[in-house]
């Protein structure tokens, strides 16, 4: 029976003569296995060669909302219909003719930095039958309402991207059509100006759908800004992952611009409501001629070779069934043109005639 016990498990005897290595040991080595996993796995910091991140209270708004306020030491404004509740920072309400805002009292002065920012798009409106969306603001200038800061009648020098829930017809730009909501970044320079009938897309940079309205689930955007390179990405699937949006290289952005996130509506609404912006300071390794490129003073958003990406908007030419129906209609109201001309001038003849009996 001893013989049998011994083949059927050999490590029995083992754990028997050495009861402590049963217990002390094992833990010392699955400490030990658990830290050697945690060491190889690669991670999304190390693929973009960021060290460490550090969130930047002075530049966040987050629960539960002390620093925002009408107060000296407020580090954040009101601006608008925008109130604070204890779940939210609801910039616009469900109502008609709305707008919004909140804007960060403290400069940014941060080279490398990760925003992130939690917020929720919703209302009873159908599809389609929504507001306008909500935007998330770099600028120059603070406290303005939406997308003055990107027209250059105002000076508007910033970045914004852009959340746009409002459903548009399709335009001429049929080839370029887009399904919405629809997240963009887009620059103003002080000479562009925000093109309501194209979209915004002469100031665009990039952009990607993304269902956020009325989502279930938590709905995050990130964007991420190094080395003259900023990324978007957005999560709004509620698979907590990162999805990819648009990726700019040859971004120049100046120091010293304030942080902002603002909202409308129109005849169409939703309620638009901030949860967090927490912004982080990111350690990224330089070289030379990363910290040459970093000294030249950039005093007005621009990025490099501007017309990589602009879409050109060409309208249609008609097509042959269009230009059959439109000639045959135009046939059609030349001939019922005629018949009314010579019933009139009948009737003219005839009332004529008449005066000369």
């Amino acid at each position: 029976m001893a013989d049998t016990v011994t083949k059927s498990d050999p490590l029995g005897s083992f754990w028997l003569l050495c009861p402590m290595f049963h217990f002390k040991n094992l833990r010392k080595l699955t400490c030990l296995f658990v830290s050697v996993c945690i060491l190889i796995s690669p991670s999304l910091a190390d693929e973009q060669d960021f060290m460490e991140d550090f969130m930047k209270r002075e530049y966040s708004l987050a629960k539960p909302y002390h620093g925002l306020g009408f107060s000296s030491s407020s580090q954040w404004d009101l601006m608008g219909t925008a109130m604070v509740t204890p779940e939210h920072v609801r910039l616009t309400p469900d109502m008609q003719s709305r707008q919004g805002a909140v804007w960060s009292r403290v400069p940014l002065l941060v080279r490398d930095w990760e925003l992130r920012v939690h917020f929720k798009i919703h209302g009873v409106g159908k599809k389609n039958f929504n507001g306008d969306g909500m935007a998330i603001w770099l600028t120059k200038d603070r406290m303005q309402n939406g997308r003055k800061a990107l027209d250059h009648s105002t000076g508007g020098m910033s970045l914004g991207i852009h959340c746009d829930c409002h459903f548009v017809t399709p335009n001429a730009d049929k080839s370029h059509d887009r399904a919405f909501p629809y997240v963009s970044v887009m620059l103003g320079n002080g000479t562009l100006s925000y093109d309501h009938d194209s979209d915004g897309r002469p100031t665009e940079l990039g952009g990607c759908t993304a269902m956020a309205r009325n989502a279930v689930h938590d709905t995050f955007l990130l964007v991420r800004y190094s080395k003259q390179r900023l990324t978007l990405l957005v999560d709004v699937d509620g698979k907590q992952e990162w999805k990819d949006c648009a990726d700019i290289t040859g971004l120049w952005l100046p120091a010293g611009y304030f942080l902002g996130a603002s909202s409308a509506t129109g005849d169409l609404s939703d309620n638009h409501d901030i949860i967090s912006i927490k912004l982080y300071q990111l350690t990224v390794e330089r070289t030379p001629e990363d910290g040459d490129q970093d000294q030249d003073e950039v005093t007005v958003p621009r990025v490099d070779n501007m017309e990589q990406f602009h879409v050109e908007v060409q309208e249609e030419g008609m097509s042959g069934v269009q230009f059959f129906f439109t000639l045959v209609f135009s046939i059609l109201g030349l001939a019922v043109l005629a018949v009314v001309g010579l019933v009139l001038y009948g009737r003219w003849k005839e009332n004529r005639r008449k005066r000369f009996y």
